[in-house]
């Protein structure tokens, strides 16, 4: 096998490029790999290069690394680009979940669709797109683009429709949502295969068999409501596995985003949500979690820095994609997972412009889809919705035309249960006047969105949302994370 090089941009993520890195690092062929990490933070940079270094010298390994905030550089002869950026940081994602309350619309996560993952792709593409200038210009021919980057179908869908560069878009929900079934099922290590197949955060459960035995909706269902933990923080998935017939590999609270049944109503929302973490439908909670998370990374960089002078353990390679992609590419062995590419046929009833998420195989050859899957009527009819907004959204963040944004915003399924015409073609000029840092596509039409809002007539209020927690400090985060330890311990 040859040398090849690896750039990972926003590289800045301390805890998720580590993953990573311990991930390709497991596989004994990649020893005398490239490392090239890059970011728009020289700060964090040098934190990641110094925790990687410190690998790398603990485990006697020639890996190289490099770190340069010129992403132009760090893409120089690379055989793979892997992309975990969040364009605009936590300053215009606190725009995507604040500016939408003031008109009603509840998210949890919003980094998908509904208003805040819509924008939250209009700031992204741009600059996706430069990165695939810079991929097919500087990196290595046939460069392989893995993109981690929410919103993952709109990220994914620029840069193959516009960018032109082979892309995969990478996800975990599957393999979570898998990790439920196993632990209710009783299931032990490979004893649980499933197919699951829809899109980016709408993926379903299409096929479950327990130890070659197919497992049904009605025992899936009797399974989740006897759990102590999952019957309460899953409320809302179960509710769909019963309506659906099969369960989504999505988080309670961010497929309550995706459906305009649930989270239309605050006096409703407590019934389907549950507040004993974030991810379960907190209003907001991936924003306060992420304030939080990355403040203590700043807080703990000492004790990051002490665990990284440890041995690598292949067998705590996580489930990532990213590494078995590599793995599989590079030595031929062969790596099954769940992948977000073009449809072409793959699936039979979405369409053939989506970027759908569905199995696949890896092998030298490249990754190879299991193409005549038909999802469920009810999961097509909910992927098409999401899908139409999707199209729209990475049209619109082309052209730079902010009717056409409107007009995503005003089909989404949620923003449509909740807000009028008139309400969303306001909260999308108040989005993008407060976020035309991050937005060039529509500097020519931030002038006339300021002028509509200063004679706007909807009223709006200032609203937390129906379940929303304050960000806690670090001594709370600390003393919380030390009392789940100690729990642990017994």
């Amino acid at each position: 096998m040859s040398r090849f090089k690896i750039a990972i941009i926003g590289a800045g993520s301390v805890g998720f490029t580590k993953k990573l890195f311990t991930d390709i690092l497991s596989v004994p062929e990649f020893a005398d790999i490239e490392v090239a990490l890059t970011d728009l933070s020289e700060h964090n940079l040098t934190m990641i290069r110094t925790i990687l270094e410190k690998i790398v010298e603990a485990n006697g390994l020639p890996t190289r690394i490099t770190a340069t905030t010129e992403r132009r550089k760090a893409l120089e002869g690379a055989r793979y680009v892997i992309s975990c950026v969040r364009v605009g940081g936590l300053e215009a994602y606190a725009d995507d979940i604040r500016i939408p309350l003031k008109y009603g619309v509840d998210q949890c996560v919003g980094d998908t669709i509904c208003a805040g993952g819509i924008l939250y792709g209009q700031r992204n593409i741009p600059v996706i797109l430069d990165f695939c200038k810079d991929i097919r210009e500087v990196a290595e021919p046939g460069a392989k683009f893995l993109n981690y980057a929410n919103p993952m179908a709109m990220n994914t869908w620029a840069a193959i429709e516009y960018g032109k560069v082979d892309t995969v878009g990478l996800c975990h929900g599957v393999q979570h949502g898998g990790e439920q079934i196993a632990e209710i099922l009783g299931a032990g290590e490979g004893e649980l295969d499933y197919i699951c197949s829809g899109i980016n955060h709408q993926t379903w459960f299409v096929d479950l068999r327990l130890r070659g035995r197919k497992v049904g909706k009605d025992e899936l269902v009797a399974a989740f409501e006897a759990h102590p933990v999952f019957s309460q923080q899953e409320k809302l998935r179960i509710d769909v596995l019963k309506r659906f017939g099969v369960y989504s590999t999505e988080s309670n609270g961010h497929l309550s985003e995706y459906l305009p049944w649930y989270r239309k109503r605050p006096e409703e929302t407590q019934r389907w949500i549950d507040m004993s973490d974030w991810i379960h439908g907190e209003t907001g909670g991936y924003l306060r979690y992420s304030t939080e998370t990355r403040n203590w990374f700043e807080s703990d960089y000492p004790e990051l820095l002490k665990a990284a002078g440890k041995p690598i353990d292949p067998k705590r390679r996580s489930n990532e994609h990213a590494s078995h992609i590599l793995e599989a590419l590079e030595t031929g062995r062969v790596y099954r997972g769940h992948f977000n590419v073009k449809n072409n046929g793959v699936i039979t009833n979405l369409p053939a412009d989506a970027i759908i998420e569905s199995p696949g195989f890896v092998d030298r050859f490249g990754i190879n889809m299991v193409a005549g899957i038909t999802l469920p009527e009810a999961c097509a009819a909910t992927c098409i919705s999401s899908i139409n907004v999707q199209r729209m959204s990475v049209h619109a963040a082309i052209s730079g035309d902010i009717d056409l944004l409107k007009l995503a915003v005003l089909h989404d399924p949620l923003v449509g249960a909740i807000c009028t015409p008139e309400e969303v073609w306001q909260m999308v000029d108040e989005m993008v006047v407060a976020q035309a840092a991050w937005l060039p596509q529509y500097a020519h039409a931030v002038a006339g969105a300021k002028e509509r809002l200063a004679r706007g007539t909807v009223r709006t209020r200032e609203w937390k949302g129906a379940a929303s927690r304050e960000v806690r400090s670090l001594e709370e985060v600390r003393a919380e994370r030390e009392a789940m330890r100690l729990r642990a311990a017994g």
